[in-house]
C-alpha cells in the first residue's frame, strides 16, 4: 500500500478533497483519467444556488453553505499556489421575456428589476427583456484556473497524481475494496473514494450518467476599453459568464448522448441564438473557443455523498450542474467522514441508497419455494419421482429449479413478479444496462424482487463488443453486491453486434470470457449451437455453455437440436439451453434431449397468461428431466404391438 487514501478521479472534486485530505495529515494519491475531459470543462464557474431557484430543499442548504466557503477557500488555495482563481462576487442577474405573476412577492434573496430598471442596470440587453431579478449573493469562480489552483496545490503538498490511468474495476473481499485494477496494473491503498463523475457507473452500479454540455467563449474586442457586461447573466436557456480576462463564456447545452464527443452544429447554433437574443452586442464579438465536457448526473439531479457498501469506500458522485459550486462542502464533508469518522447529518439525504430503497409499487416477492398452506409449491426437483436426481450445480452452487427465467418485456412489474412465483425458478437474469439506464418496464426491478431468496444472474445485454461486455459484467457483480449477494460472481455474457438477427459473436465472446474468468467471474457463455466454441468456452473456464435453440425471442423452438445433442454429448459442464423456446412442449424437448437447465423469457413475458405459461413451463421443465433420466423407448421403423402375441385365445 502507498496511500492512505486513494481517489479515483481527478477533476475538482477529486482534487478538492484530495488537498483537504492532504491538510489533515493523510497520505492521499489521485488517480486521473483524462483531466481535460472531465466536468470541470464543461462548466462556467457559475455559485449559482439563487439563480437556480433549486427545488430541493436540502440541496438548497447544501449549495448555499459551500457558497458561503468559496471567499476564504479560493484565498487559501491562492495562498497556496499563487494562482489566480478569479473568485468574483458579481451576482447573478436573470433576465426574463415574459413578466411574472407575482413579482413583488418573492420569498427567495433576490430582488426584482422592472424593464427600465433592469436595462439602466446592465445597458445592452435585447429588447425582448421586459424585466429580471438581481441575486447579490451569488457570484463566479473561474473553473479551468480553480482546476489549474488545485492540481498545483495538491502537488507541492505532497499528493501523488498519476496522470492517465483508467480504472477497469475495484477489487473487493468480504465487504472491503482491497484494491482498483487499472490499465497499468493493481493499485492499493487503506481506503478509497469515488469521485470519477460521469464515469463512475462503470465501476459501480450507480445511477450516474454523462450528459454532454457543449460551450463556447468570445472575445471583447481591443477597442472596448472597459467591460460592458460585468455580472453573469442567467436566461432562458442560456447563460453569459463575463471573466476580467475579457473573454465572455457562453453556455452550455444539456445532452443526454452518451460518451458522445465534440461540438456540433446544431449545439453551437443554439447557444448563439439564445446568447445574441439575451445580449445582442456578442454577434459583433469574435469566437474565441468551442469545448464539450460531460457532466454526472442522476435521476434527481443530487450528488452522492457518503458511505458506500463496503467499510472502506467513500462515494462523492454525481454533482451534475454543481460540481464546481460544491467542491468545498464536499471535500469538507468527505474529510470529516474519512480522517474523523464523523458524518455530517446532511449525508444521509444524498446517500446512494436512495436509488435502492423505493418502495415498489407492487408486493415484495416471497419465493415459491417458500409457500405453504395452500399455495403452489416448487416442483423441483421431482416431486414424488420414482427416479432419483442430482441438483443443478453451477459454479459450486447448488440449484434445485432447472428453469431460469428473465425479467423484460412483461406488461407490469407484478405480472413479473407472479411469474417469476409460478415458474419455481431460483436463477433469474437481469439486463444490467436496462436496469442502470432505469429502461422502461425496468425501473424499480431492484426493489421488486427478493434477492435474499433468488439468484442473480446480470447479463451484459446490450454489449456489442468484449470490451463492452468486460466493463457490464463487473458492473453487475457490483449490482448484486449492492443487493445483498456479497459472493456473487456469476455473470450470463452476451456480445451481440448484429441488430437484425441478434446472433452473438463467437470471437468476441471467447476473448471476454476468458477476460473475465481471468478475473474471478463464473461465465455463463450464450452463444450459437456450436460444438467446438462451446469446447473452447468450457476449456477456458466457463461454468456454463448456452446455446440457443434459435434466434431470440423468435419462439421457433428448436431449430439447433443435432448441434446441441453434440454440445451435451461432449461438455463437461452444464449445458443450458436459451433462447428461441416458445412452448412447453419445447422445452420438454430441449430437457428430454439432456439439457442440464433452461433459460425461457420471452415465452412466458408475451405469452397472454404470462403466470400460467410460467408454470406451465415449470411442469414441462420437470416432465422433460424426468423422461430424459427414465429413457425413452427407441425410434423403430416398423410398427410394434402393445399387446403381447403370446399366451392369445384362438378365434
Amino acid at each position: 500500500m502507498t496511500s492512505d487514501v486513494l481517489i479515483i478521479g481527478g477533476g475538482v472534486i477529486g482534487l478538492a478533497i484530495a488537498v483537504e485530505l492532504k491538510l489533515r495529515g493523510t497520505n492521499v494519491t489521485v488517480l486521473c483519467r483524462d483531466f481535460q475531459a472531465a466536468a470541470t470543462h464543461a462548466a462556467a464557474g457559475m455559485l449559482a444556488p439563487d439563480a437556480e431557484i433549486i427545488q430541493d430543499e436540502i440541496m438548497g442548504k447544501l449549495c448555499r453553505r459551500s457558497r458561503a466557503l468559496y471567499p476564504e477557500w479560493t484565498r487559501k488555495l491562492e495562498d497556496l499556489t499563487g494562482i489566480n482563481t478569479g473568485y468574483w462576487a458579481c451576482g447573478i442577474l436573470a433576465p426574463v421575456y415574459q413578466q411574472p405573476e407575482s413579482a413583488a412577492a418573492c420569498d427567495s434573496p433576490a430582488y426584482w428589476l422592472d424593464q427600465a430598471a433592469i436595462h439602466q442596470y446592465q445597458p445592452g440587453l435585447g429588447n425582448d427583456v421586459v424585466g429580471g431579478w438581481w441575486y447579490p449573493e451569488d457570484a463566479q469562480v473561474d473553473n479551468r484556473a480553480l482546476a489549474q489552483a488545485l492540481w498545483t496545490a495538491a502537488k507541492s503538498l505532497g499528493v501523488e497524481i498519476q496522470e492517465n490511468i483508467t480504472v477497469e474495476g475495484l477489487i473487493q473481499q468480504q465487504g472491503q475494496v482491497i484494491g482498483v485494477q487499472t490499465n497499468t496494473g493493481v493499485i492499493r491503498a487503506s481506503h478509497y473514494v469515488l469521485a470519477a463523475g460521469a464515469w463512475s457507473s462503470e465501476l459501480l452500479p450507480l445511477p450516474v450518467t454523462p450528459r454532454k454540455g457543449q460551450m463556447l467563449s468570445v472575445r471583447l474586442p481591443d477597442f472596448v476599453p472597459e467591460l460592458p457586461l460585468r455580472r453573469v447573466l442567467f436566461g432562458e436557456n442560456t447563460y453569459i459568464v463575463p471573466r476580467r480576462n475579457r473573454s465572455i463564456i457562453l453556455g452550455a447545452t444539456s445532452e443526454d448522448v452518451g460518451f458522445t464527443p465534440n461540438n456540433t452544429p446544431a449545439g453551437i447554433q443554439s447557444l448563439l441564438q439564445q446568447a445574441i437574443r439575451l445580449y445582442p452586442q456578442l454577434q459583433d464579438y469574435s469566437i474565441q473557443e468551442f469545448w464539450w465536457g460531460f457532466r454526472p448526473a442522476t435521476p434527481d439531479e443530487l450528488p452522492i455523498l457518503g458511505t458506500s457498501h463496503c467499510e472502506n469506500l467513500t462515494l462523492a458522485t454525481g454533482h451534475y450542474r454543481n460540481g464546481i459550486l460544491l467542491a468545498p462542502v464536499t471535500a469538507a464533508l468527505i474529510a470529516d467522514l474519512i480522517c474523523e469518522h464523523k458524518s455530517d447529518p446532511i449525508l444521509a439525504h444524498f446517500h446512494y441508497s436512495r436509488f435502492h430503497t423505493q418502495p415498489s409499487t407492487a408486493p415484495m416477492l416471497t419465493h415459491s419455494a417458500n409457500f405453504t398452506n395452500g399455495h403452489r409449491p416448487v416442483l423441483s426437483p421431482l416431486p414424488n419421482s420414482p427416479l432419483p436426481d442430482s441438483p443443478l450445480v453451477i459454479a459450486g452452487k447448488t440449484f434445485q429449479s432447472r428453469l431460469m427465467t428473465g425479467t423484460g418485456k412483461y406488461r407490469s412489474i407484478a405480472e413479473m413478479q407472479q411469474s417469476i412465483i409460478t415458474s419455481g425458478c431460483q436463477i433469474v437474469t437481469v439486463a444490467v444496462r436496462r436496469v442502470q439506464t432505469k429502461t422502461p418496464g425496468h425501473e424499480g426491478l431492484a426493489e421488486a424482487l427478493d434477492w435474499s431468496k433468488i439468484w442473480m444472474l446480470p447479463n451484459t445485454a446490450g454489449c456489442q463488443t468484449a470490451e463492452e461486455a468486460i466493463r457490464v459484467a463487473r458492473l453487475g457483480r457490483e449490482m448484486a453486491k449492492l443487493l445483498g449477494q456479497e459472493d456473487n460472481n456469476f455473470v450470463k455474457l452476451e456480445v451481440i453486434p448484429d441488430a437484425k438477427y441478434l446472433l452473438p459473436d463467437p470471437i468476441g465472446t471467447l476473448q471476454a470470457a476468458e477476460q473475465l474468468v481471468k478475473e474471478g467471474f463464473a461465465v455463463l457463455p450464450y452463444i450459437n449451437a456450436d460444438p467446438m466454441l462451446a469446447k473452447r468456452l468450457e476449456e477456458a473456464g466457463c461454468a456454463t455453455v448456452m446455446p440457443l435453440a434459435s434466434p431470440i425471442g423468435s419462439g421457433q423452438g428448436l431449430k439447433t437440436t443435432a448441434n446441441i445433442q453434440i454440445i451435451i454429448e461432449n461438455a463437461k459442464v452444464p449445458v443450458v439451453v436459451d433462447a428461441g423456446i416458445g412452448s412447453p412442449s419445447e422445452a420438454s424437448q430441449a430437457m428430454e434431449i439432456g439439457a442440464d437447465a433452461l433459460l425461457i423469457n420471452s415465452a412466458i413475458a408475451l405469452a397472454q397468461n404470462a403466470p400460467a405459461m410460467a408454470y406451465a413451463m415449470n411442469l414441462a421443465t420437470v416432465a422433460g428431466r424426468l423422461a430424459y433420466l427414465a429413457g425413452r423407448m427407441p425410434i423403430k421403423s416398423y410398427a410394434s404391438p402393445s399387446s403381447p402375441l403370446t399366451g392369445t385365445i384362438n378365434t
